[in-house]
């Protein structure tokens, strides 16, 4: 009787943690690596609407350079997410720089800084 209690206790804990990994990462986004790639969590965000457009995560030989151009501005941020801008600029990404600060670093067409801001940033 006391090896199936343990078993059911056992089942019982490798459920809840696997469901409680399961709600932590639909909660909580994955940091992603300081090379610059997208955790799926963070993929699964994106649709931002301003002035009447709504934002596209890049993905491709478009997401990469943006991520090279905004860390090479940046040295040892993350960056969570790259994607189009419905604010003005041609493409943004949103990093944590190496100091931990926040930003949304918003580029130009051929892949340029065009501006930082700093304490934005939805991850």
């Amino acid at each position: 009787m006391i090896t199936v209690q343990k078993a059911a206790i056992n089942t019982a804990l490798v459920a809840a943690l696997v469901g409680g990994g399961a709600y932590l990462a639909m909660g909580y986004p994955v940091i992603a690596s300081s090379t610059g790639s997208q955790s799926s969590t963070d993929s699964a965000k994106g649709g931002h609407q301003a002035n009447g457009i709504t934002e596209q995560l890049l993905t491709g030989t478009t997401a990469t350079r943006v991520k090279n151009a905004v860390l090479a501005a940046n040295p040892g941020a993350t960056v969570h997410r790259v994607e189009t801008d419905a604010e003005g600029a041609v493409y943004e990404a949103h990093i944590t720089k190496a100091d931990g600060s926040r930003a949304t670093v918003k580029l130009d067409a051929s892949f340029n800084i065009a501006a930082t801001e700093t304490g934005l940033g939805r991850r």
